[in-house]
């Protein structure tokens, strides 16, 4: 496990490589990519998330200033993970994105009823893939409040 940065901004939970770092390079075009932490399956996502295991040396103070979940992980699945989240007080308010390839009407439908913040399906071409993060990224870390945030400057 590469040194985590001080303060994450970004959580990537995603299972292809491919798609992991074609979704950093974006955020990378954007200059938001600095503070990001990338796990490959659901379990690591949520032992970063609560401080466990190889993790259990990161602050539960910082949390990721928004999560981009894939739904297809190995170990646990990526609406289980949405799930665990949004069921405990300290993680409920983190913004969660799922970034998946899924275009089923029932997996929105889910994970919009769990609390997902918003639901976007991976474009197929490059291009579109690559401007679909970049505006995500400038959305969810430059434009959107959080309420650690707005805490924070009041």
């Amino acid at each position: 496990m590469p040194p985590l940065p001080e303060a994450v901004e970004i959580l990537l939970v995603e299972d292809n490589p491919t798609d992991a770092e074609l979704t950093i390079d974006a955020l990378r075009g954007g200059n938001l990519a600095n503070h990001l932490v990338w796990v490959k399956d659901g379990a690591e996502a949520l032992d970063f998330i609560f401080a466990r295991g190889a993790y259990s040396g990161r602050s539960l103070e910082q949390p990721p200033k928004v999560i981009m979940l894939d739904l297809r992980l190995p170990k646990v699945d990526g609406l289980e993970v949405l799930k665990v989240l949004k069921a405990h007080d300290h993680t409920r308010s983190i913004p969660v994105v799922v970034l998946t390839s899924s275009k089923e009407e029932r997996d929105i439908t889910e994970s919009y009823q769990i609390g997902v913040n918003s639901f976007v399906s991976k474009p197929v071409e490059f291009e579109e893939f690559s401007d679909a993060v970049s505006r995500l990224g400038l959305y969810w870390l430059l434009v959107n409040r959080s309420p650690e945030t707005w805490c924070n400057n009041h």
